[in-house]
């Protein structure tokens, strides 16, 4: 149910020091969540869960009637790259195409000079064997970073984030999916202001409905629907 997720709902510079599992929920993440377990469980066993969309404001204060505030992953991300640059720590990234890491560590070169980064695009399919996480464990945990950046899509990233959590040598373990290809800019991002009405959802819908088109127009009637029956069940 949607009332058993904690959102975090403070400022980012109140995380805690740490080690820490990091994931966000959206209206298709949840869907997702209804019927695979292990997604489900690995997003209630984060440490700090991001709302990253309005749809999970709304829900929040509708089943819970909590005020809270909307924080994408992206928004988590330069938080923790200027504060990384700040303080000259180190991240890698984990996930997506060389095409895309490279595109990242060019342009993170220039924007935080003060960052240590590395990368590593694992193999490309649906689930990983042993030998392919130990190959990613090996060259995270060799290069220590401060923070480890997944973007491997969900909810397959938040699934080898819990599972491997234990084995990570870095302090902050972030799930951000997306953010690699917006920060590589292989997908451009909503303008600032469909952002801030909360309409970033429409215009990833106009820019690939061939793709889109079942994740938003079916699966936001899922989540509407998930919800008012929730809160009908809530007050019975």
């Amino acid at each position: 149910m949607f009332s058993s997720f904690e959102f975090y709902n403070k400022n980012l510079t109140e995380l805690p020091e740490k080690k820490i599992l990091v994931s966000t929920l959206n209206a298709h993440s949840y869907n997702v969540s209804t019927t695979n377990e292990d997604f489900r469980l690995s997003l209630l066993a984060s440490d700090v869960l991001l709302p990253d969309g309005i749809s999970v404001v709304i829900a929040e204060a509708l089943i819970k009637k909590k005020c809270i505030k909307k924080i994408a992953g992206n928004d988590i991300f330069n938080h923790e790259m200027n504060f990384l640059n700040k303080n000259k720590g180190s991240c890698f990234f984990l996930g997506s195409s060389e095409l895309v890491l490279k595109r990242i560590f060019e342009r993170a070169k220039i924007e935080f000079k003060n960052v240590k980064i590395e990368y590593y695009s694992p193999p490309f399919k649906s689930e990983f064997n042993s030998q392919d996480t130990e190959k990613m464990l090996k060259k995270i945990n060799k290069f220590k970073p401060d923070v480890l950046f997944i973007g491997m899509t969900a909810p397959k990233q938040e699934i080898w984030a819990h599972q491997n959590f234990d084995s990570i040598n870095a302090n902050r373990i972030i799930s951000i999916g997306a953010v690699f290809d917006y920060y590589a800019m292989t997908v451009k991002r909503s303008p600032k202001w469909m952002i801030k009405i909360g309409f970033e959802w429409f215009y990833r819908f106009l820019k690939e409905p061939n793709r889109m088109w079942k994740r938003y127009l079916f699966g936001n009637v899922k989540f509407i629907w998930l919800i008012v029956k929730e809160k009908i069940y809530s007050i019975k």
